[in-house]
């Protein structure tokens, strides 16, 4: 679709998550205008109901012009955790052109005693640990961050993606193209099948691949767990039903 953004859409959803997805059918069912944003990264994404816009903005002052433009009311931000700088855009753009923001983000992950977690800050230093530990690798980070370990030669690695991977790969690899949710006995078979004695995740939280930790943790297999980058400080809740809640208050 392009930037016509249809008559008047009241709600902009900067979505890709599942939790914009539920958030755009619940809203759409009440009546609330709404019009989601995908960024196009994904070559066949699940569509939400409603109202679709692909691509980018142009940076915050296209993100800014756009909400102008089309006379957004408000914007909930539900995209993925680890998509800083959507979320650093929207904030800014929200802010200049006088819009209210939610963020809506799920909780992440934490361990239990059963765990066994490493967690790191980024992705580089995700690498540096699987240099020193690991010699078969679950790699579940995303297709845009594979290159990040390519120059790892001694130890192999199953890369689990939706669509391939476009940067440098690692000299031992195999492509497992793949797309959640996952279920504890799928996962637990995987990590038996491959002999994997490292998986390498990123903190996204949910419970669409929550299986492959649960599975780690029974088998005794250690996890480097990439925390989450810190976001702007805007108003924010974990679920879809505080979403609405908040977009209720607002519209009155």
């Amino acid at each position: 679709m392009t930037d016509e953004a249809g008559p008047d859409p009241q709600i902009l959803i900067l979505g890709g998550t599942g939790e914009a997805r539920a958030l755009a059918a619940a809203l759409t069912e009440t009546g609330v205008s709404v019009i989601s944003s995908l960024a196009g990264r994904v070559d066949n994404p699940r569509l939400p109901v409603g109202p679709v816009r692909i691509g980018g903005f142009g940076g915050a002052e296209g993100l800014r012009e756009w909400l102008r433009s089309n006379r957004i009311h408000a914007v909930v931000d539900a995209t993925h955790p680890f998509a800083a700088t959507i979320t650093r855009n929207a904030a800014r753009a929200a802010s200049e052109a006088g819009v209210p923001l939610l963020r809506l983000r799920r909780e992440p992950w934490t361990p239990t005693e059963s765990d066994r977690w490493t967690c790191v800050p980024d992705l580089a230093a995700a690498a540096d640990e699987v240099r020193r530990r690991g010699k078969r690798v679950l790699l579940t980070t995303g297709r845009q961050d594979v290159g990040v370990f390519a120059g790892i030669d001694d130890a192999w690695f199953l890369i689990r993606v939706v669509d391939p991977p476009t940067a440098d790969l690692p000299a031992h690899h195999e492509i497992l193209r793949s797309r959640g949710p996952y279920d504890y006995d799928s996962e637990l078979a995987l990590l038996r099948e491959h002999r994997i004695d490292l998986l390498v995740t990123k903190n996204s939280g949910g419970s669409l691949t929550k299986a492959k930790l649960d599975a780690a943790a029974t088998l005794g297999v250690d996890v480097i767990v990439v925390d989450r980058p810190v976001e702007p400080d805007v108003p924010a809740v974990s679920d879809v039903a505080g979403a609405e809640a908040w977009l209720e208050r607002l519209l009155g």
